[in-house]
């Protein structure tokens, strides 16, 4: 897909409406410059920021960079004056308890590679009271059933969107029976007596509150401060939203999740854009909030909902509601979210360590490799797969593959030959050998120099081969 943000329709509608909201003293909403930051700070150039001087500590913060809880020497009545201009463009918005506690917001940049992504989406399912009870157990199952481990991680989607329309017996229904899950929740109504009632019941479990209106938003600001739960703000387009914005901060809001009703692709992806860019460029507070996207509302075909998805967990939703899960369509979104919700300046890695397969004991075989967490994914998912006992012993090389290890001298026979020594996998086995990888067959010299007394053997080169070598070996 084209990507909208660098589009020039993308970009002379943020002009347009940044245009518009200059108009109503924008300069009002910007935050403190790295000047006036700097002004507030101790001056004493200590370095325990981890920045060489104040000066540079305060222009890190003014660009959202840095954390103001850095400097130890910040006096009480400066850090009040600093806390809000030093907090993130985007507000952190949490959802839930538990487990299945969502974070949305809390954002940056516009780019992952600028610095990272933080908080990752939240994936809901769409359960309405007009649904009979056996598609919503159905639906409640799925929550449980689609959960797939990847990379040390579980990932899986979070929520339940409770949507009434008109059946206020059978919402409540619904509300009762989700705070008997373990899942976040959404509570969809326009009407306040409604509404208030799901919360009394589902208080506890700090439910998102959608949605605040320009009919009913000063009920709904009311029942979102009664209950500290966080507030869906949903105004027809970016102006009304922001005007909405405005009148529940002046409420003392601070909690909001943003909608702009728009349910057209094109032009729902070029307002999430906005949105992030007039709050982290244009510093305008009223867009400083994460958002809720409805691709269950943009089509009834389900693979084309699951493009439409995938467009916001790129740019920029922060809560994506989704018809219906099914494991062809969240499968591919949940990755996407890890892949893009991973920082690219830190490599994904396992903990060093001794980790044992299908049983081993004092006789079984004893692989080594890198801490690279899909290296480890990928020879441990071999090696059980060979239904062979095995010992692993994983070797910290600061996340990089054993070819890019070995480049770097971080997988080389003296510190292999040392890792061996020291893990305690002597305590272990009774034999003396161990199988390198086989792309880290150079090694075997300095690593028999380095271990004399063991038996080095030469693995395959790749994964996929390792169950047919082990079983030669057992043989």
């Amino acid at each position: 897909m084209e990507d909208l943000s660098s589009n020039n329709e993308s970009g002379c509608l943020l002009s347009h409406f940044l245009e518009k909201i200059s108009k109503r003293k924008r300069g009002d909403y910007m935050a403190l410059t790295g000047i006036q930051i700097f002004k507030l700070l101790p001056k004493t150039n200590c370095g325990e920021c981890k920045y060489p001087t104040c000066l540079a500590f305060a222009m890190a913060l003014a660009a959202g960079k840095a954390e103001l809880d850095a400097c130890p020497h910040v006096t009480p009545a400066a850090r009040g004056q600093l806390s809000e201009a030093s907090a993130p463009p985007i507000r952190q918005v949490v959802i839930g308890t538990g487990d299945y506690e969502v974070k949305i917001g809390g954002e940056t940049v516009l780019f992952r590679h600028e610095k990272t992504f933080f908080n990752k989406p939240g994936f809901a399912i769409l359960i309405m009271d007009s649904m009979d009870d056996g598609e919503v157990n159905k639906r409640f199952s799925k929550l449980a059933q689609f959960q797939y481990e990847r990379v040390g991680l579980t990932l899986r989607p979070e929520l339940v969107a409770l949507k009434e329309t008109g059946n206020k017996e059978r919402f409540i229904e619904l509300v009762k029976k989700a705070c008997n899950e373990p899942y976040s929740i959404i509570l969809m109504s326009y009407d306040p007596s409604i509404m208030k009632e799901a919360l009394e019941i589902s208080k506890g479990k700090k439910p998102l509150i959608y949605a605040a209106t320009i009919d009913n938003h000063e009920a709904f600001g009311a029942l979102a401060k009664d209950y500290a739960c966080p507030l869906a703000v949903k105004g027809e387009g970016l102006e009304e939203v922001a005007s909405l914005v405005e009148k529940l901060n002046g409420m003392g809001l601070k909690d909001l999740v943003i909608d702009t009703s728009t349910r057209a692709i094109k032009e729902g992806f070029q307002e999430q854009i906005i949105i992030r860019r007039a709050a982290l460029m244009g510093k305008y507070k009223p867009f400083g909030f994460p958002t809720i996207v409805f691709p269950s509302e943009m089509t009834d075909n389900p693979m084309k909902e699951t493009l439409i998805a995938s467009c916001f967990v790129a740019k920029y939703a922060g809560i994506i509601v989704m018809s219906d899960f099914e494991g062809e369509s969240i499968f591919p979104l949940l990755l996407q979210r890890l892949n893009i919700y991973t920082d690219p300046q830190r490599p994904m890695t396992t903990q060093e360590g001794i980790y044992p397969i299908n049983n081993p004991d004092e006789k079984s075989p004893v692989l080594v490799t890198c801490n690279f967490s899909l290296t480890y994914f990928i020879v441990s998912g071999e090696i059980e797969n060979s239904r062979i006992p095995s010992w692993l012993c994983v070797m910290d090389t600061e996340g990089l593959s054993v070819m890019t290890a070995w480049a770097a001298g971080k997988f080389v026979g003296d510190a292999v030959g040392a890792f061996i020594k020291k893990c305690g996998i002597t305590d272990k086995v009774q034999h003396k050998k161990v199988i390198i990888p086989g792309y880290a067959a150079a090694i075997l010299g300095d690593l028999e120099e380095e271990l004399p007394e063991w038996e080095i053997l030469v693995g395959p080169r790749e994964a996929a081969h390792i169950p047919a070598y082990l079983r030669m070996q057992k043989s």
